[in-house]
């Protein structure tokens, strides 16, 4: 089949183009019952909003245009089976990792991973050894986990059952995955990657490669970010001669919706083939697109763009020139509606659009909208001026295992303690700035100076935490 076909969504619309009545869910009916403001925005799309009626194949049993729509993914990233995912890729996550581990298996994981490669952990009961992650001095974020930690990581814990890592991270930073992937598989030790942020790479140069192309065993990624698919909709690709593909399937449909939308299953089969028919010009007009905007960023008098041509050119990060933190910085871009993707307590995220030819996008807008912005920031801080700390929030040892095991976490209680005495305390609380959804601190892991600071640092510039409930009131949950 030619990745310009998209089965799945033509028979949505040749399905809505027989003017059908229901009488089967949801229970808007086509979009008729959708009163009020809202209809306007939403009638279109709920034409699509369809269940698994016939000739809309079924998402967890695929045979016809669902099916074809797979195997048409599969084509595209050259995956042994590829799979639709509605509930984003944290389903995904959760699938790949509850398939691969088993209670109480060791399994070697990226420190810096989402929230939801942990939360696929815990509920495996596995037990968990975190590499830690290199650091940008540049960014001052965490990258990508070394070569020679992975080696020591491996020899210290000979009988792990799998390698979780994350390629890339959220900046759009890549490293030596390949060697990594060959060292982990040459111990018979199978490699899970989250690559959310890399869905696109398989468009080749100059994107980096995609762990898929490396090798991995089960890869997954979130479409939505970078392709034009509707939120939560996400890639699961599966290329493993040691883990269980119908394990896989099984975990899918367990943590799967069993309605699962049928707008975001037609946006993930026309983002696939938008990728698919993505040619060599729209590729060159892309690269000039975004090399002109990334110059044009830079030239504007208080901002500076960092990028480096390893990295995902579709990732660009801002900082400051006059002292102002990254969430500051935030703050005065979206006062001219310039909405980034996320801030940290140094840089400024931007998602570039992945545009076609046929498919311009208004930077010379965004490029106006932030000279003016930039324009007020004399009078955003009434003269004053900072310097942001550098925090290598999982330094210390190249890894490190869980203070107490998720079985006696079970048995012990949780008390709220001042910030400043639970040093050395374990936490009962996962603590995630988000965006990126990073945990900074995890259940089981020992309290150290620098989680403290930086989380205060982050309370002090405004930064959105999720979990640490009591962090308001300065306190903390630690175990017991």
């Amino acid at each position: 089949m030619s990745q310009s076909q998209m089965p799945l969504l033509n028979r949505l619309i040749a399905h809505n183009n027989n003017h059908p009545l229901s009488f089967h869910v949801p229970g808007h009916k086509n979009g008729q019952l959708f009163q009020g403001n809202g209809r306007v925005y939403y009638e279109s799309l709920l034409h699509l909003d369809a269940t698994e009626l016939t000739g809309l194949d079924d998402l967890h049993a695929p045979e016809g245009v669902i099916h074809s729509a797979e195997e048409l993914l599969s084509e595209l990233y050259g995956a042994g089976k590829s799979f639709f995912l509605v509930n984003g890729s944290t389903s995904g996550n959760l699938a790949m990792i509850l398939a691969t581990l088993k209670e109480n298996d060791v399994v070697l994981v990226q420190r810096n991973s989402h929230k939801s490669i942990m939360n696929g952990i815990q509920l495996a009961k596995a037990h968990p050894v975190y590499i830690h992650p290199e650091y940008d001095d540049e960014t001052m974020v965490a990258s990508g986990v070394g070569l020679e930690t992975v080696k020591e990581a491996l020899k210290a814990n000979p009988h792990a059952k799998a390698l979780i890592l994350t390629y890339p991270n959220y900046y759009g930073m890549v490293y030596n995955l390949q060697e990594i992937i060959k060292l982990a598989q040459d111990s018979q030790i199978p490699v899970l990657v989250d690559e959310a942020h890399g869905v696109h790479f398989v468009a080749g140069d100059p994107f980096p490669p995609s762990a898929l192309e490396l090798g991995a065993d089960i890869v997954v990624q979130s479409a939505h970010k970078t392709l034009p698919a509707m939120t939560m909709g996400a890639f699961l690709h599966y290329n493993s001669k040691v883990i269980s593909l119908s394990r896989v399937s099984y975990y899918l449909q367990v943590l799967q919706s069993s309605s699962p939308s049928y707008p975001i299953m037609g946006s993930l089969d026309f983002a696939r083939s938008y990728l698919g028919t993505f040619t060599l010009e729209d590729k060159q007009y892309l690269l000039n697109q975004l090399t002109a905007f990334r110059k044009e960023v830079n030239n504007i008098e208080g901002l500076k763009v960092l990028w480096r041509k390893n990295e995902d050119p579709l990732k660009l990060v801002l900082q400051s020139t006059d002292g102002l933190s990254g969430y500051e910085l935030q703050s005065l871009l979206e006062s001219q509606g310039i909405y980034s993707e996320l801030a940290d307590p140094i840089n400024v995220l931007l998602v570039l659009p992945m545009v076609k030819q046929d498919s311009p996008f208004p930077f010379n807008v965004a490029i106006e909208r932030m000279k003016q912005a930039m324009f007020k920031t004399g009078n955003y801080l009434d003269g004053a001026r900072h310097h942001p700390d550098n925090f290598h929030v999982f330094r210390g040892d190249s890894f490190s295992s869980l203070a107490v095991s998720y079985k006696e976490m079970e048995q012990m209680q949780q008390v709220g303690m001042s910030l400043d005495i639970a040093i050395g305390e374990i936490c009962a609380e996962t603590i995630t700035p988000y965006p990126p959804g990073i945990p900074l601190l995890l259940p089981g892991e020992r309290i150290q100076q620098f989680h403290i600071s930086y989380i205060k640092r982050l309370l002090e510039l405004g930064a959105k935490i999720q979990g640490g409930a009591q962090l308001i009131n300065k306190k903390i949950k630690v175990l017991k």
